[in-house]
């Protein structure tokens, strides 16, 4: 059981750093503080807001479907729980790796994507596999 709750503990952080990034997006994107994580200027921002707001729901829906997944993974069916948080952060890993192999200079913040989700997907798969 140790193993189940580390494994939604990490998905759960890996689901809190897409919430922040969907509101970075979605709804600070033309903001300065956005503008700051994203280094954009504001022109930028103003032209890309549709692509951002866009961008922003699928890091939020994606974080959706971990919290549903620990929440089922929770009442004790692990198939279907299982499932949802394995999407949601091997989703998350594939996409860090492509903001990392699009851009070097992307590390840190495919770093703090890739971490917990990865984490989290390989703690399940282990409690899973018991």
């Amino acid at each position: 059981m140790p193993v189940f709750v580390a494994a939604s503990v990490l998905s759960l952080v890996a689901a809190l750093v897409h919430v922040y990034v969907f509101v970075l997006e979605s709804v600070l994107w033309t903001r300065p503080r956005a503008r700051a994580v994203f280094g954009t200027d504001e022109a930028t921002a103003r032209t890309t807001a549709p692509m951002a707001f866009n961008q922003g729901f699928y890091n939020l829906f994606l974080a959706i479907e971990i919290v549903a997944g620990v929440v089922v993974l929770a009442t004790g069916n692990h198939a279907v729980g299982g499932t949802l948080v394995l999407v949601g952060t091997l989703s998350m890993v594939g996409a860090g790796v492509v903001l990392l192999a699009s851009d070097r200079s992307k590390a840190r913040p495919a770093s703090i994507q890739i971490l917990p989700a990865l984490l989290g997907a390989l703690l399940l798969v282990l409690a899973l596999a018991r």
